[in-house]
């Protein structure tokens, strides 16, 4: 179902009217947080009456602030009246702590989980993930910062001061439907929120700013600058902060990607400076760009939304004096920057974005989906790839449709070493958990599965644009210890058949319990060449592949192993 954004609103949302000083989120410090959520209403028009979520209040969450090293535990109250779950986007966490959706929190209970904080400094949010609830849940207002501070972040000459010179920014778009309704099922997400506010205005000091920068919107990126064209500096992205800072004048910001910038308004007291979204810039394909898709492929309503394509306004800055504990430069440098070794990887695995055909009759939109990944849709009962514990690994991102998806995986970092067959830009050269593939477009990563494993509990990767999300673009990954006795490779072994091996035309694998598993082949350099699912027994053709060996790789609620096969 979709809903009908009336003219009246449209065209309230497009003229100018008062400007509402700008929402600052509580802060939350120690090492136990109580985050309750709960149903309430706001008003954004007129006098009547929106339904929103929150957590500590009616509307949007609280900023968590902790220390590298910190343990810490986060009693997470459900007060609504339907199921939920909550993930710390970004955080290195073991999966049973991560809040994907295996770890759904019911109706007037309590999820707890308790965890050593591991990352370095950086800023990572949280927001509900699972029960196919994520993208209306964030939208009514569940949708928060998590800062993490440490030893080396304290040692630089940066702004800190939360919310006076320290200033969170969580860019969301909205759609309202002819009630003034949070509408879900639309594209036409006219409404441009700062922190929970519409028209928004903060007032900063003449001096160095640190702007805290996430896009938490369900669909729309974002191309960031000032309206009087001055410079600003990129000093982290998604996982931390980076080693230089960037000099920059725009900056792509795609669904779930955070970065961390400094602006210099020393000299400017009394001016005012809008930060902007030049989107008229932004690379066809891109959600918020003039044009997604070709022909009959493009996205439902598209070319009626009147930010597509159009540079508009996010937050007006009003300059004050600055503080008595000014900063006026910009540092020269920030922390060391080490990316993963590309010669270290032993494992490369290739991730197709696809459209998927439902019914035989469907033709499926190359813009609008649905859309899957390797031509599967998320199942809670199944396990797309398992990783060993301590390997380092290249993943191949392939985006076969028209539109652009930002692909972000849970637990780990990773360094973007390839876009386009080329170097990635020098923005996205830092610790990343968000990257924006292109259409018709592939990007290279590589990372290093570290600190958790766990045989039964998977960690998620999937693409943040919630709607896609929560319609099964997304997929799951066990992290195996091989080395520990009862967590290994043949830990189920005994509960499968594989014959026979060596093979000439055909595999036979039987599950003895008749239960659903995960089959991939690859090759002996690591390279999967085909994955599938089954529920007691299947076939595997064999007759197109050289003579060698390959490895199949099982998997199932019980764990996973690989057997290696010798093809005649």
């Amino acid at each position: 179902m979709r809903f009908t954004v009336s003219i009246v609103l449209i065209f309230c949302l497009k003229i100018a009217i008062g400007q509402n000083p700008l929402y600052i989120p509580p802060a939350l410090t120690g090492t136990t947080f109580n985050l309750n959520m709960q149903a309430g209403t706001k008003v954004f028009y007129d006098s009547t009456k929106t339904p929103t979520f929150g957590i500590n209040g009616v509307w949007l969450s609280p900023t968590i602030i902790v220390n590298k090293g910190d343990s810490i535990t986060l009693n997470v109250k459900n007060g609504l009246n339907e199921k939920t779950t909550m993930h710390w986007h970004g955080l290195h966490v073991a999966a049973m702590n991560d809040g994907g959706p295996h770890q759904i929190i019911k109706p007037n209970t309590t999820w707890s989980p308790s965890f050593k904080v591991r990352n370095n400094a950086g800023t990572f949010w949280y927001h509900p993930h699972g029960a196919g609830q994520t993208d209306p849940q964030v939208s009514k207002g569940l949708a928060g910062l998590f800062i993490v501070k440490d030893n080396d972040e304290a040692t630089l000459a940066l702004p800190r001061t939360y919310g006076v010179d320290d200033i969170p920014i969580i860019i969301q778009s909205k759609a309202f439907d002819d009630l003034k309704q949070i509408a879900i099922a639309t594209d036409m997400d006219t409404a441009l929120f700062v922190n929970g506010t519409l028209h928004p205005l903060a007032t900063l000091p003449a001096q160095v700013i640190r702007l805290r920068l996430l896009n938490g919107s369900s669909l729309r990126s974002y191309n960031l600058g000032f309206s009087n064209g001055q410079t600003f500096y990129q000093i982290g992205t998604d996982g931390g902060l980076i080693d230089t800072p960037l000099s920059l004048t725009r900056l792509r910001l795609s669904p779930g990607e955070r970065v961390e910038v400094l602006v210099n308004f020393s000299g400017m007291i009394g001016q005012k400076v809008e930060l902007k979204s030049y989107a008229s810039e932004m690379k066809n394909g891109i959600y918020g760009a003039d044009t997604v898709g070709f022909g009959a492929d493009t996205i439902h309503e598209y070319a009626d939304n009147f930010l597509n394509g159009a540079d508009f306004n996010l937050l007006l800055i009003s300059i004050d004096s600055a503080t008595a504990n000014l900063l006026n430069a910009i540092p020269v440098s920030l922390v060391p920057y080490i990316p993963f070794n590309a010669i270290a990887a032993s494992k490369f695995r290739t991730i197709v974005f696809d459209t998927l055909r439902l019914l035989p009759a469907d033709a499926p939109n190359l813009a609008e989906g649905p859309f899957g990944m390797n031509n599967r849709t998320f199942d809670m009962d199944s396990i797309n790839e398992v990783v060993h514990l301590g390997t380092t690994e290249i993943w191949t991102l392939v985006n076969k449709t028209l539109v652009a998806h930002p692909f972000h995986i849970h637990d780990i970092q990773f360094n973007v070493i390839e876009k386009s067959g080329m170097s990635p830009p020098p923005s996205e050269m830092g610790w990343k958990d968000v990257v924006l593939v292109m259409p018709n477009d592939s990007v290279k990563f590589i990372t290093k599965f570290e600190t958790f494993s766990d045989p039964m509990v998977p960690h998620m990767y999937h693409c943040h644009l919630l709607h896609h999300e929560d319609d099964g673009m997304m997929g799951s990954f066990l992290v195996i210890d091989t080395t520990v006795t009862g967590i290994n490779e043949t830990s189920i072994e005994n509960r499968f058949s594989i014959y026979p091996n060596p093979t000439t035309d055909e595999l036979n694998i039987t599950s003895i319990n008749n239960e659903k598993f995960s089959i991939s082949i690859f090759n002996a350099l690591g390279q999967q060449l085909y994955s599938t699912q089954a529920i007691a027994n299947c076939k595997l053709p064999f007759t197109n592949y050289t003579t060698g060996i390959y490895f199949i790789q099982i998997s199932s609620r019980m764990g996973a192993y690989t057997q290696k096969i010798v093809k005649l």
